[in-house]
């Protein structure tokens, strides 16, 4: 075991020299994009690139403001190993005709974006422009809480995901069916597929109200791994204190999650996670909110979870997916900030700004720049104040179907941030309408104009933070 992580390092430190050595002529930054719980990856990269490529909407991005950008364009990646990102149907699925949704991410993709820059200062102007490029990596944000589990025996994970379920209104029926088998009972493959069927579809009820912390994540998305015995099992009870016996439900439980750790979680983070410089973590703060303190706590959890793996330095048993790479800047982004009225967009970025604060002391977590940010990757919404029982009540309107627009109020956040953080509160509480669920606009036609990516909010402002200094 130790034999293997020493060669496993050396042949990774080889291939970052080689990395580093053909970065001196034309740098590589490489951008990693996930999201909890279905906030909205392959809009953000779609609109992110179409914004990269025409910076007409790009105000904040100085190295576009000030002109230095001289020209962008897509190139094949040269890892020829993984499924490019699906750019081009994506974009004419936002911005075409008929404007949808594209399908999300269900896979490993990547992206190159290439970049001509004109350095500042007098040696820049005379040694002329450089390239840079920026390869763009998408992967299921259910993936990357997997990271946590490559810490945890099975034991406590199980004792921490039982625990979990207590407190959540999902998940009562697998927890009767476990609590009756039982971990020393004999195994049989029938009651491990009965059990992680279960489990599984309390992941997805999780998911769906507003839960953040579902693993493994690969249960949500197995792939081609749907069925196998590696994605065949669930948490057990602890057989009174004492190591079940071989040939037990519990023990082989245990094998199967060890299997998943080895050969599911680990090689997607030592092939593609760990040569990540940059990384935006999409985060669905709305609808975590709308559905309660309880999911805003599991969303905290989550975040801390994250900070805990990118800590720099660390000497943990996740310490072989870093080497000597480490993570430069992490940017945590509320989406679908254009459902609120902009007078309610600073009170939002304030909760992402408290929460990251939050997992950050959580975590311990130094080292790697971190921020907040509330943005709309594509902004579908137009804002208007609409008068209501003699009150004036901030709005936006948008596309609910081809040709049927809505009006739409969403409440009100509260203004201090730390009401939704302290731990004496109305676990019943929800702060946005009861309508915020089922609130979800179509991407607006004719959108896009010559010159101009699609319309957003702030993702000018999230690109600076996470490229502006190597643009």
């Amino acid at each position: 075991m130790v034999i293997t992580r020493i060669a496993e390092g050396i042949t990774r430190e080889i291939e970052r020299t080689g990395d580093r050595v053909n970065g001196m002529f034309e740098p590589v930054v490489r951008l990693g994009v996930t999201g909890l719980s279905r906030a909205g990856k392959t809009v953000f990269i779609t609109s992110l690139v179409a914004n990269l490529l025409d910076r007409g909407r790009m105000s904040q991005l100085i190295g576009a403001s000030d002109g230095r950008i001289l020209a962008a364009w897509l190139q094949p990646h040269p890892d020829d190993t993984v499924p490019r990102f699906d750019y081009e149907n994506r974009l004419a699925a936002l911005t075409g005709a008929d404007p949808h949704w594209p399908e999300g991410t269900a896979s490993v993709s990547k992206l190159r974006l290439s970049f001509r820059i004109q350095p500042g200062g007098i040696l820049g102007r005379m040694s002329g422009p450089k390239t840079l490029h920026l390869d763009i990596m998408d992967y299921p944000g259910e993936w990357l809480t997997d990271l946590t589990l490559l810490e945890q025996s099975y034991g406590d994970w199980s004792a921490q995901t039982l625990a979990m379920m207590e407190q959540r209104d999902q998940g009562d029926e697998f927890l009767a069916r476990a609590t009756a088998l039982g971990g020393a009972e004999k195994f049989e493959e029938l009651q491990a597929k009965e059990l992680a069927t279960l489990y599984t579809q309390h992941l997805f009820d999780a998911r769906a109200a507003g839960y953040s912390l579902c693993t493994p994540g690969r249960f949500l998305m197995p792939g081609d791994l749907a069925g196998a015995p590696a994605l065949s099992f669930a948490p057990l009870p602890a057989v009174d204190g004492r190591r079940p016996a071989r040939k037990s439900l519990w023990r082989e439980m245990e094998r199967r999650f060890e299997a998943y750790k080895s050969q599911v979680a680990k090689p997607f983070f030592q092939t593609h996670f760990s040569g990540v410089d940059r990384q935006i973590v999409l985060v669905d703060a709305l609808g975590a909110i709308h559905q309660g303190p309880a999911a805003v706590d599991d969303m905290r959890e989550a975040m801390a979870g994250i900070l805990k793996v990118f800590k720099p330095g660390g000497n943990g048993l996740l310490s072989w997916i870093w080497g000597s790479r480490r993570v430069e800047k992490i940017l945590f982004a509320a989406t679908r900030v254009d459902l609120l009225h902009h007078s309610q967009h600073p009170r939002l970025t304030a909760i992402m700004e408290a929460l990251v604060r939050d997992a950050r002391d959580r975590a311990d977590f130094a080292g790697a720049q971190t921020e907040a940010l509330s943005i709309a990757a594509l902004r579908t919404t137009v804002e208007e104040t609409h008068r209501q029982n003699g009150a004036d009540l901030d709005c936006v309107r948008g596309l609910r179907a081809p040709g049927q627009e809505a009006l739409f109020y969403a409440g009100d956040l509260p203004a201090d941030p730390q009401i939704l953080l302290a731990q004496s509160r109305d676990q019943n509480r929800k702060w946005l309408a009861h309508e915020f669920d089922a609130m979800q606009f179509l991407p607006a036609p004719d959108a896009m104009r010559p010159g101009s990516g699609p319309p957003h909010i702030r993702l000018d402002k999230a690109a600076q933070f996470l490229l502006g200094d190597r643009l």
